[in-house]
């Protein structure tokens, strides 16, 4: 965050000083909203959760270092208190108020939201651009890949983990300062107007849209009003901005006419008529793609280091970017080949010495399609194993609304139509138990445990040598810790460099 004094942040955002708060002091940032994370001269942002109110940890924040405390009601200590507001009918459902019955947590962030308006214009001014990425799979891995390829053109700020919401997006874009080339954002939503109150924080240079899916579709209701949400990050843009869009995606494509900004499209499927796409193809014994990328200005090879065949796709947004920023298609493909995972939980590959049994653990989110691309990613390493089996290791997928049984029975035939040998089903709810019949009558070997760690006793127990293991379900799920259980206490090998 630029230098500001706290008297300045309530002029900007229109709070007002309580406690004694001194108004001469200069703040840096950066914000936080957990206490225990707060650092010498941040600005803690005091907000109400499921179990605790940030607000009652005021003094604590203070103690810790806080220069300033943003709250939405008045507490004991030095602090801003911001202006209540009314969340508009598209904001409603959007999970940063969902245990904010008084609208505090709403004051507090409207206020962050205005501070964080004001640094990025201001940064922008000063030459900053800000690259913002949806879509309902692959922002973070786009996102990893966008720091990879960016950072060959300067200092750049992006989200950790999925920060993406309401929340996420101005926590990160306070951390951007004088010295920022690149603010990279992601955006999610949970209905129609999120992404455009987001792009109304931070507006963006440039935007990449990736694809249209299930995810969220019990908030959004179909793939129609979750297109509709997506393209607000391309209506967001201005006539001097760039809009990347996934030509494999027709809802994506069609984007276009929603835009006044340049576009310029990305294909994984080789669209020769897209403006970046990737041809041959081809996976490693570990799905590590490589493939040549086909630019306006010629042909040049890559090898991602990162697993998956869904990862061209990720790839190729971040090289688009990387070229219009006016990188070099050398420079943008050394970077996207060294690149490996820098979110935990996405795509982690990593094999037993003991015995060779590999771990794909994809356990940070699920839906229909990431499940489809784990489940191909699981076939294709197990098909170079000699005696390998395959195991997949899923919970649910949340948030599919009335959609959801229909596509767990989905997701069940998907394991039969992808060869997996072996299904452990976590969880013995209305979704798991779909999964499981479905999977079941389609002939794959099927078992419903409890609990994660029945899943570790199990698993550990049945595998042999050379088997690979799937795990994946939405974050609620916490499959994560199936994973960590089955590589616990052991040495890991890259199988890929024995050969």
């Amino acid at each position: 965050m630029i230098e500001l004094t706290i008297g300045e942040i309530a002029d900007i955002t229109g709070a007002s000083p309580i406690g004694g708060v001194d108004l001469q002091q200069p703040v840096q940032g950066p914000v936080e909203f957990d206490s225990r994370k707060v650092s010498q001269g941040s600005i803690f942002m005091a907000l109400p959760g499921a179990s605790v109110d940030g607000h009652d940890f005021v003094p604590k924040a203070l103690e810790s270092g806080a220069a300033l405390a943003l709250v939405g009601r008045t507490v004991d200590a030095p602090a801003l208190v911001a202006e209540p507001v009314a969340l508009s009918d598209e904001a409603s459902n959007a999970s940063a108020f969902e245990y904010d019955s008084e609208g505090h947590g709403a004051a507090v962030i409207a206020a962050i939201d205005a501070l964080a308006r004001y640094n990025t214009d201001h940064l922008k001014d000063k030459g900053m651009s800000v690259v913002a990425v949806t879509g309902s799979a692959g922002k973070t891995s786009t996102k990893d890949f966008l720091g990879s390829v960016l950072e060959l053109a300067g200092d750049i700020v992006a989200p950790p983990g999925s920060f993406n919401n309401e929340i996420g997006l101005p926590y990160t874009a306070l951390r951007a300062t004088e010295s920022t080339r690149f603010l990279v954002l992601e955006m999610s939503a949970r209905g129609v107007g999120h992404i455009k109150h987001l792009t109304q924080v931070t507006p963006p240079n440039i935007g990449v849209v990736l694809n249209v899916g299930t995810a969220h579709l019990g908030e959004f209701g179909s793939r129609e009003a979750i297109a509709q949400a997506k393209g607000e990050l391309v209506e967001a843009l201005p006539e001097t901005g760039v809009a990347i869009l996934n030509a494999d995606d027709p809802k994506v494509l069609a984007m276009q006419e929603r835009t006044t900004a340049r576009v310029v499209t990305f294909s994984a499927e080789g669209r020769t008529d897209a403006t970046y796409y990737a041809a041959n193809v081809v996976l490693d014994d570990m799905t590590r793609p490589s493939f040549s990328l086909h630019h306006p200005d010629g042909v040049v090879d890559i090898t991602l280091s990162v697993h998956g065949e869904h990862q061209v796709s990720n790839a190729l947004a971040a090289i688009a970017v990387g070229m219009e920023a006016g990188l070099s298609a050398e420079d943008v493909a050394r970077a996207v080949s060294g690149h490996t995972a820098t979110s935990e939980r996405r795509m982690d590959v990593k094999t037993r010495a003991r015995d060779r049994v590999t771990v794909i653990n994809d356990s940070y989110n699920a839906n229909p399609e990431s499940m489809r691309a784990g489940l191909h990613a699981l076939a294709f390493t197990t098909s170079h194993r000699d005696n390998g089996h395959s195991w997949a290791v899923l919970g649910q997928m949340g948030e599919l609304g009335d959609e959801a049984t229909e596509e767990h029975e989905a997701l069940g035939r998907a394991v039969a139509e992808f060869g997996i040998q072996n299904l452990v089903v976590v969880g013995t709810g209305v979704n798991q138990l779909a999964l499981a019949e479905a999977a079941d009558a389609a002939g794959v070997k099927t078992t419903t445990v409890e609990s994660t760690d029945a899943a570790i006793n199990y698993v550990d127990l049945e595998v042999q040598e050379d088997d690979v293991v799937l795990v994946k379900a939405s974050y609620s799920d916490a499959l994560w810790e199936v994973a960590d259980g089955l590589l616990m206490g052991e040495t890991i090998v890259d199988p890929g460099k024995d050969k």
